[in-house]
């Protein structure tokens, strides 16, 4: 009867740069998934259903811990290789931040060396760090929700004794 109140709404974040071409890619394809039909190219389908937040902030570095569990384990050589791009000011070798409050400080000061976009799906623990076909497999996977193709994740409390 109120199944509906235990719906989780997925969240989805992207920490933009303004200036990253690739962040403004990501960005205008998550507004339009969540605004318009997606895929596009299908003018009969629904838009995606999910709570997007735009920061133009690099991540705090609790939210950089949380997204470092996201990435895949091939990925986390190092967690400064994962955040920080590869611009000339970026430190390098025993320069470069090792934990996550240092990668901050760096990119909250200069966000020049940060990989953007970060695209985080909170809901599924999914992330995407400046990639944009990162972002499209987030997108692909919430359509195939969506459609029917692959079950959600939503985990709901089901009654137990009489009711089940």
């Amino acid at each position: 009867m109120f199944s509906a109140f235990r719906r989780a709404v997925r969240e989805v974040t992207i920490f933009h740069h303004p200036s990253s071409p690739p962040s403004q890619k990501a960005l205008e394809m998550l507004k339009s998934a969540v605004s318009g039909p997606y895929p596009p190219t299908k003018a009969t389908t629904l838009p995606l259903d999910f709570r997007l937040e735009v920061v133009e902030a690099p991540p705090t570095p609790d939210q950089l811990t949380t997204i470092m569990s996201y990435v895949s384990p091939e990925r986390t050589a190092s967690t400064a290789s994962i955040f920080l791009s590869s611009h000339p000011s970026t430190p390098s070798g025993s320069e470069a931040p090792q934990t996550a409050s240092a990668i901050h400080d760096i990119g909250a000061k200069n966000p020049n060396v940060m990989k953007w976009p970060i695209v985080v799906d909170w809901t599924a623990g999914k992330a995407s760090i400046g990639d944009i076909e990162g972002v499209k497999s987030m997108l692909e996977t919430l359509r195939k929700q969506r459609d029917g193709e692959i079950p959600k994740d939503e985990k709901i409390d089901q009654p137990k004794g009489w009711f089940s």
